[in-house]
Order: C-alpha cells, then structure tokens, then sequence
C-alpha cells in the first residue's frame, strides 16, 4: 500500500493545525504540527539563555534534543510542551529561531524521516515546497490578516494573556515578512497546491473542501 502523504502550508493564523488535527482524525493518519518542533527548539534556547546566533551552541543544542508527538502533544526531551510553545515570548522569538539554516536542515531531516513509513498529514511553512516535495496532496492555506489576527488575539485571550488586538496585527505582520523574505526556505505556495482562502469560512466548510479534494 502507498503511504500517503498530505502537506498543508500557509502563513500565520490560517487555521493550518485545527484544520490538520480535524483532518488526521477524520482519516485516522499521524498529524505532525512542524511548526510546533521550531517552536520547541525555540523554548530550548529561551530556558538556556542561548542566543540564536552564536551557531556552536544552537548546534550543541540540536544534537542534545529529542522532539516526540505522541497522543496529539509534542514533548521535548519527554517533557509535554502543549502550552509552553504557545507564549508570546514564543511567538515574538520562533521566527528567527526557524530561519536558522542548522536548525532547518535538523527539523526536516526528522519531518521526513516519520513521513517515510507512516501516513502522514503536516502542517508548516514548506512542507509543499521542501520537507514533501512529492506529497500526493498539497494545500496552501490563507486568510486576510485581520481574520488571522482576530484568531490569534482571541486564542491567546483565551489562554490568559493580555495582549491588545494592534500588538498582534503587528506581530502577524512582521512574522508574515520574516516568514516570506527569510533566506532558506521561505514561505511560498507550492507551484501543484490548491490554495485555500478560509477568510470567513468555518473549520467544518473547510475540512470538507479539502477531504473533497483528497476523495476525488
């Protein structure tokens, strides 16, 4: 049987990991949340006060790490990590952390080792593009930056964290052009993608859009 592989891109706030999450589930494959592994090196070197660009040490830190999903969490040397990876210390420092051609190389290598034997769906920046080139589904995900802000704003509202809904437009933004200009591996739409605008479309719309698309 082949393995099948389902790649889901997009910027910020696109509703990539609710939409793969509910997918893996309807499918009953693995949901791997890449961008929560840059995430958890990025809460790696917060707690050990390294900084991005002293290269010897993030490279220390990589080979001294181990990044699991199990059960629908993501734990970083066998610790849950859910909330952690979900600050805005986190979100304010991930981007750069992801640009790091050492940390890239670390991550993909892992990304497409599980994807080798193992249905998979993913969700990040280049899946389509880089990490599963030869996906059998690609999906680019999107949405205007004020409906992305709106759900960044109340999810983090939700979880306690008082930040006003201009901070996070700000931030959205500036992550949307790191993201896009960043050297190595910038976010762009695989050139055989369905784009996916889910600007005022709910979760349910747009998970059977896209199971639509991998049942025809």
């Amino acid at each position: 049987m082949d393995i099948i592989s389902i790649a889901i891109d997009g910027p910020a706030g696109a509703g990539k990991s609710t939409i793969a999450k509910r997918i893996a589930k309807v499918k009953n494959i693995l949901y791997i949340d890449t961008g929560a592994m840059y995430r958890a090196i990025t809460l790696k070197l917060l707690e050990n006060k390294i900084d991005p660009d002293d290269k010897e040490k993030v490279e220390l830190v990589l080979e001294d790490t181990k990044i699991q999903f199990l059960n629908g969490n993501i734990y970083l040397d066998e610790v849950n990590v859910n909330e952690e990876i979900r600050s805005p210390k986190i979100n304010e420092n991930v981007s750069k952390v992801a640009a790091l051609p050492s940390v890239r190389n670390a991550l993909v290598k892992l990304q497409r080792k599980i994807a080798e034997n193992t249905d998979v769906i993913m969700d990040g920046r280049d899946i389509g593009t880089r990490v599963l080139p030869y996906a059998k589904f690609k999906f680019f995900l999107t949405a205007s930056i004020e409906e992305r802000a709106k759900r960044r704003y109340i999810e983090l509202r939700e979880k306690g964290y008082d930040k006003s809904y201009e901070d996070v437009v700000s931030e959205i933004v500036k992550r949307d052009k790191m993201d896009t200009e960043r050297e190595l591996d910038p976010l762009k739409m695989a050139d055989d993608a369905i784009l996916v605008d889910t600007t005022g479309k709910n979760i349910d719309e747009v998970i059977k859009m896209i199971i639509g698309h991998i049942e025809d």
